[in-house]
């Protein structure tokens, strides 16, 4: 199962050779220096920690910059762990788009556009009310609790509240190219997240 950081630049669109258009999402995927590895013995799991997105030392903390200096990497903004992963990694190696080709399916997971505090018409789809007749429930929630019982609010109901700004994994995504000399991925459809946002790639085994 192979896994790579990833910056999402955008969307924009590729012609088949059929002549079908492909909507894609293109990925600035790697390269990602390997920065540590944990095993059962001495951590309790196993997983590959990868570096991604370069940055300047005074951005970073001294054990952050010890920890990359240990690794023998650059400065990086980014430090993620992919679970049951690196068998067949080293720490300093590096980890590029190569590692992907067209036709893999991938999961890609990443953090969704904040909405803010928003209505139940926006955050659950609710129907709004009547606009004729006098009526002033447009867009109200309407009744949410019953009477003598259980004479309080029962605990999952839906109603207005933070919307958004969580962490999202996109399954069955289809890579249909990879740019290997400009580190680009571009994948079939929509990804989780804003432009210039951290997402995670893995194959979707």
């Amino acid at each position: 199962m192979a896994a790579i950081l990833a910056k999402k630049l955008g969307m924009t669109q590729r012609f088949r050779e059929d002549g079908k258009v492909e909507r894609v999402t293109v990925l600035e995927a790697g390269p990602c220096p390997v920065t540590a590895l944990r095993n059962d013995e001495r951590d309790g799991y196993t997983a590959v920690q990868l570096a991604f997105g370069a940055s300047k030392e005074k951005h970073l903390s001294k054990p952050e910059l010890g920890h990359l200096k240990k690794a023998g990497a650059a400065a990086h903004r980014h430090l993620v762990e992919f679970r049951n992963e690196g068998t067949d990694l080293n720490v300093g190696d590096t980890v590029t788009v190569e590692t992907f080709a067209a036709g893999d399916k991938v999961k890609i997971s990443g953090t969704s556009k904040g909405k803010g505090f928003q209505g139940t018409v926006k955050r659950h789809n609710f129907a709004t009310g009547p606009k004729s007749h006098g009526s002033h429930n447009y867009r109200a929630p309407g009744s949410i609790g019953a009477s003598a019982w259980p004479a309080r609010v029962m605990k999952g109901i839906r109603g207005p509240g933070h919307m958004g700004d969580a962490r999202i994994t996109q399954r069955g995504v289809t890579v249909v190219d990879v740019i290997a000399s400009q580190n680009l991925l571009l994948v079939r459809g929509a990804v989780p997240g804003a432009k210039g946002g951290l997402v995670e790639v893995r194959t979707d085994a």
